[in-house]
């Protein structure tokens, strides 16, 4: 395998760590839906969950997948392509996404003991991406105003070149 950084003189800035925490949340944010799916029904058949709040619960969770779904995509993209902007989209859209993980932990109509694990486990990725995040967007950003500087100035040196013939 050769490394591309040899011969273009770049050094790559993307994340290891970031990109292997993107990895492994996308496995757990699927395995984490398909179980608040089961015990949304477990709560529908056997708890007096009202119809509002029921509702209320299965739309925030839709609204949740697809705004993961979204922050993955341009997290990974970010890192990956050291795009500043993608990356600084996902640490954005990592708000709402914490901010609906804190509901499923705390908010939510019934919430079991199973949910506070998985959402306390989610939130632990969370806080690690969103740190790790930051270190990548400032390496990209820094750079970025990197690659806009000139490397060297140099100063016009005024010869007279006198000929003889």
């Amino acid at each position: 395998v050769v490394d591309s950084s040899e011969h273009t003189g770049t050094r790559t800035l993307s994340s290891t760590p970031l990109q292997i925490l993107f990895y492994l949340n996308r496995w757990y944010f699927s395995a984490f839906i398909l179980a608040e799916i089961l015990m949304f029904i477990y709560k529908l058949l056997i708890l007096p969950y009202p119809t509002d709040n029921a509702v209320l619960d299965l739309v925030l969770l839709f609204f949740f997948l697809c705004l993961e779904i979204l922050r993955l995509f341009y997290g990974q993209k970010g890192n990956l392509c050291e795009r500043p902007l993608y990356s600084g989209l996902s640490l954005f859209v990592l708000l709402p996404c914490s901010a609906l993980a804190v509901y499923y932990l705390l908010l939510q109509t019934f919430v079991l003991r199973l949910e506070l694990v998985l959402n306390a486990v989610l939130l632990c990725f969370y806080v690690l991406q969103f740190l790790l995040g930051l270190l990548s967007l400032s390496s990209f950003s820094r750079s970025d105003s990197d690659r806009n500087r000139p490397l060297r100035t140099f100063r016009r040196i005024h010869t007279h070149t006198v000929f003889f013939f």
